[in-house]
């Protein structure tokens, strides 16, 4: 189906559409009692250079507070990102850990070194490219950035950013312990304390266990648990007062997950014929320093210094079936039987230190806050493909340095006008080497930023408008057979354009954002697939490799509120509407289709009703259009919509709880294949796969607070 360009008719026409699914979508009746003069309560970003409020941020941001993970039982960041307007993921693993904003992001990765689109950050340590570390254990906070964040984070944020914060340490002695369990023979067991260690030092200490047989079942081994999670975190955090201007605070983070992979079926379900299922694993241990030095009257010193070493480990049966999966019939002699497994080591490191501003500068007669800082990454990588396909194994090493210089400034500029202007300069040092024979080094410059002018309408409402530059670094494909002109691709930029309108009206009780974009992308890196027949069968090779579309433009809009109706009910949401392009195609057959992963529509509509005095019902309801599940085939998701509840029962010391996630049990597609065949019962005929998501779950969950 192809969708309006014209920006307007676009939105119309989403609009439009939207409200229809909408209408079937069965919604509380607000209770008849007065509204409340009860405010929401001010919501404070912290992944900028300072802390501000969301509503005075001249920006696309989504935040998702401890409420709402809770309200959710989400025990990985995969199952909140559909509450924010503008925002997929795909899977191919036992977590949705590939992330793409507005369109933009990755969706897979095997052998080739990757450069992500979306930086992820869990405490100030960087995880980005490995998002199955995101687990909600303590989480008190998550932050989507929308957007590319040039000045803000760099190379590995063209698409956005997503910050997740835990709870910190407080002088008051306090923590948790919280039990779950669920279908799927789903269990849960996590608690966190925190007080004082003395006067000058804090501490706050977290784990939390979560395991589930996972939704498939295995016909041939006879088992429902080989797509399992396994998943084990672990958190301290302490905060030292050194001295009166001086403090610093050490986060020490661990994930241990050995979750299960079998998530294809040659048919198409969830009942699965491998006799060797696959895994996804990752071990990663980490720290943070952060230090906050208040140097003098003008200026604090914000520094902080982060390090994680992550094992990876992620394999699966490539044929999906058993050896003797066509013995006695005529397909008998066309089956294969292979494995394919990657490990990979990742170091990386961060040093990032800023000035920034306590008194404003007077600027050109004009009032001025300021930020400037430096910035170093460096990441090693060595990566062991075991392929039992091919003799002899693969092996690649990827090693990158950025170090960076930036700066902003936001300046009064008149009455109710603040000018934003921040700059970004970054150095890439980039090598790759392989068993193949294959060898790549780059040492580029790039640069990235941010204009905002934002006007304070009023009390309560602010407009603002920006200019933003971001960029992605170019890199190699590691497969020798590609030609040589396929084997390097170019850096992608982007030059993003945004309004947008922020605001709290009626007594504080409604809060609302509104924002839209118009991104025009020069050099995108395109993923593609070339498909061969292997001279032994019928069965398919797959070279992945990335190429540049010359121009490519995303547009749309996104709307976020959150409203306190009466005193027991309230009603919160979000839409985001989304057009894409390949202006200038790398290949005829994506001229006139939309680009992968990017829905026309996806919504978020929640109520809460406050049913007695420790009784509340939330009810939400999610849903996004379907879309292309690649750029090298055709073929589509399907359009859902999915009903989640819960009913929670709370008193000072205790909370019990009652929850169901996609209640009229959808099967969602999370990844897909196309163009080529995995069956030999069928003689390899072409046909698509798919990977599906949660189906119907729910359980029952219990919390002690002291």
């Amino acid at each position: 189906m192809l969708l309006p360009k014209n920006p307007v008719v676009f939105s119309r026409y989403c609009s439009v559409n939207l409200m229809k699914k909408l209408l079937v979508i069965p919604i509380l009746f607000l209770p008849t009692i007065g509204f409340t003069a009860t405010s929401i309560e001010e919501v404070i970003v912290t992944s900028d250079f300072r802390d501000t409020t969301l509503l005075n941020t001249a920006a696309s941001i989504t935040v998702l507070d401890s409420s709402i993970i809770k309200n959710r039982q989400a025990k990985h960041l995969e199952q909140l990102l559909n509450l924010a307007p503008n925002v997929n993921f795909s899977s191919g693993a036992s977590r949705g850990r590939f992330i793409q904003i507005r369109g933009i992001g990755e969706r897979s990765q095997f052998i080739e070194p990757l450069n992500p689109s979306v930086g992820i950050l869990v405490d100030g340590i960087d995880f980005t490219g490995i998002a199955g570390a995101a687990t909600t254990m303590d989480i008190n906070q998550i932050e989507i950035l929308r957007g590319p964040q040039g000045t803000l984070y760099g190379a590995n944020a063209l698409a956005g950013l997503i910050n997740l914060t835990a709870n910190q340490p407080t002088e008051i002695t306090q923590g948790n312990l919280s039990l779950g369990i669920g279908n799927h023979n789903t269990k849960t067991v996590s608690g966190a304390l925190g007080g004082s260690l003395n006067n000058t030092m804090n501490y706050r200490v977290a784990a939390q266990s979560h395991t589930s047989d996972g939704y498939i079942t295995n016909d041939f081994l006879q088992r429902d648990d080989t797509d399992n999670i396994d998943e084990l975190s672990l958190r301290a955090i302490v905060d030292w007062q050194a001295s009166e201007d001086l403090s610093f605070k050490l986060t020490l983070f661990k994930v241990d997950a050995d979750n299960g992979y079998d998530a294809f079926s040659l048919d198409n379900t969830r009942r699965m014929l491998s006799d060797k299922p696959g895994h996804d694993r990752q071990e990663s241990s980490a720290f943070a320093i952060h230090g906050h030095w208040q140097a003098n009257d003008d200026f604090d010193v914000v520094s902080l210094m982060s390090y994680a070493d992550s094992d990876l480990e992620y394999g699966y049966d490539e044929d999906w079936a058993f050896p003797s999966i066509c013995a006695g019939q005529e397909c008998d002699g066309w089956e294969y039987n292979s494995e394919d497994n990657y490990l990979r080591d990742r170091d990386n490191s961060t040093v990032d230190i800023k000035l920034v501003s306590k008194q404003p500068l007077r600027l050109l007669g004009k009032t001025t806050g300021w930020v400037l800082g430096v910035y170093a990454r460096q990441q090693d990588e060595q990566l062991l493909r075991q392929y039992t396909y091919n003799t002899g194994d693969f092996t690649s090493s990827f090693e990158t340095d950025n170090r960076a210089l930036y700066g902003q400034f936001d300046i009064d500029i008149a009455d109710e006008w603040i000018l934003t202007a921040g700059l970004r300069i970054e150095n890439r040092d980039a090598t790759y080497s392989d068993s193949d024979g294959v060898a790549h080094s780059v040492d580029e410059d790039l640069w990235g930023g941010r204009i905002a002018l934002q006007y304070q309408l009023d009390k309560r409402t602010m407009v603002y408008g920006l200019v933003s530059r971001g960029y992605k670094a170019g890199g190699v494909n590691s497969d020798s057979s590609l030609s040589a002109q396929d084997r390097e691709f170019d850096t992608e930029l982007m030059w993003n354009i945004e309004t947008g309108i922020k605001g709290s009206w009626l007594d504080e009780t409604l809060t609302t954002q509104i924002s839209a974009f118009y991104q025009q992308r020069k050099d995108i890196q395109i993923k593609q697939s070339l498909v061969q027949s292997r001279d032994d069968s019928n069965a398919s090779d797959f070279t992945d490799y990335f190429g540049n579309s010359a121009e490519g433009s995303n547009y749309g809009m996104e709307v976020e509120f959150n409203w306190l109706a009466t005193d027991i009910f309230s009603i919160y949401g979000s839409v985001g509407l989304l057009n894409t392009s390949y202006d200038t195609p790398l290949s005829m057959s994506l001229n006139s289709r939309d680009q992968a992963h990017a829905p026309a529509y996806q919504f978020a509509l929640g109520t809460s009703l406050q049913v007695s005095e420790n009784l509340v019902w939330t009810v939400d309801v999610e849903g996004k259009d379907k879309f292309y599940l690649s750029s090298s085939h055709d073929e589509k998701s399907r359009s859902y919509e999915l009903l989640n509840t819960s009913l929670s029962y709370s008193t000072d010391d205790w909370s019990a709880s009652v929850w169901g996630r996609n209640l009229s049990d959808e099967d969602v597609i999370v990844r897909g294949f196309g163009g080529f065949g995995n069956d030999p019962r069928k003689y390899y005929a072409t046909e698509p796969y798919y990977q599906f998501g949660e189906p119907r779950s729910f359980g029952v969950s219990g919390q002690y607070t002291f």
